[in-house]
């Protein structure tokens, strides 16, 4: 597989199950992992996006420890893929539209935790390397994103 055929499984995944684990460290060095509503925008190939609220934990750790982990599974576990990258916090109102947009109305539970629409910044990923899994097949490939 290369980089590209990653992507689209990457896609395909968020497509299917919507939902996504986000790892990254703390400002005590240790892991936090929660569940995110992750989206792709067309024409920014190389990027995965999320929003979060500026006052939320998770954005004072990834100012300070930017490096991430996301993973994401098909049904039954027949195909993981785990995510590697840099993230970057943008406060840009374009690019928020750009991501409400293709998030769609997928975002019910960060609108209970943050109501204030006006509250919000967005996790840009920057993908440095794909790690997919089909456990059935006895199957893992490596691979990392060229710059």
């Amino acid at each position: 597989m290369d980089v590209n055929a990653m992507f689209d499984v990457m896609e395909r995944l968020i497509e299917r199950s919507k939902v996504a684990v986000l790892a990254n460290v703390d400002h005590f060095g240790q892991p936090r992992m929660r569940w995110m509503t992750p989206a792709v925008i067309r024409g920014r190939k190389g990027c995965l996006y999320a929003l979060t609220a500026p006052d939320f934990s998770k954005t004072s750790q990834l100012e300070q420890q930017p490096a991430v982990e996301w993973m994401f599974q098909g049904p039954a576990l027949q195909e993981i893929l785990r995510v590697r990258g840099k993230t970057e916090l943008i406060d840009n109102p374009a690019l928020k539209s750009d991501v409400l947009e293709a998030l769609g109305g997928r975002l019910g539970t960060f609108w209970k935790s943050n109501p204030d629409a006006s509250n919000m910044i967005v996790l840009e990923t920057i993908i440095e390397e794909f790690v997919y899994y089909r456990p059935m097949q006895d199957e893992k490939t490596e691979v990392r994103v060229e710059e």
